[in-house]
């Protein structure tokens, strides 16, 4: 266990939140180069598309709290997947209001093609620890989620 000290000075290289942001960045734009190049999709897009390929019919409150991200953001991508027609945007029968989101058929096509490639991607980076290591990855990401959410 690493005990720290506190100290006027932020070694931002051991912050933990620096240190999975930093991490959570560089995995990010290893996969966009994957799928950004091939299908012309940016991270903020795909982010959204992936929700939906799991879950369909959300609104666009629910898929940005589900991506964690930014309303803006998540409205700028849902924009672009709908302009290049990979998003369709309905309304709900019980409230007009409400915006249904889904993959239209292109959107689930190119959802079909880029979900092996992001899970080699995964495959390939999880193979470099054991899998106990991984085991234990699970569970610390799982307390540490849990902790963070209890707040919200």
């Amino acid at each position: 266990m690493v005990t720290k000290t506190k100290s006027s000075n932020l070694l931002l290289e051991e912050f933990l939140p620096y240190r999975l942001s930093y991490l959570t960045n560089k995995i990010s734009q290893a996969l966009s180069q994957l799928y950004t190049d091939k299908f012309g999709i940016g991270h903020a897009q795909w982010r959204v598309m992936a929700v939906l390929g799991r879950f369909s019919g959300l609104s666009a409150a629910v898929v940005a709290e589900k991506t964690a991200m930014d309303k803006v953001a998540v409205s700028r991508a849902i924009n672009s997947l709908i302009k290049n027609e990979l998003l369709l945007r309905t309304f709900a029968d019980d409230d007009k209001r409400r915006s249904e989101l889904s993959l239209s058929k292109k959107g689930r096509d190119t959802y079909d093609k880029i979900v092996p490639m992001v899970q080699d991607y995964e495959r390939d980076l999880l193979e470099t620890l054991s899998q106990s290591e991984q085991d234990n990855l699970d569970k610390i990401l799982r307390r540490l989620t849990s902790y963070v959410d209890k707040d919200q």
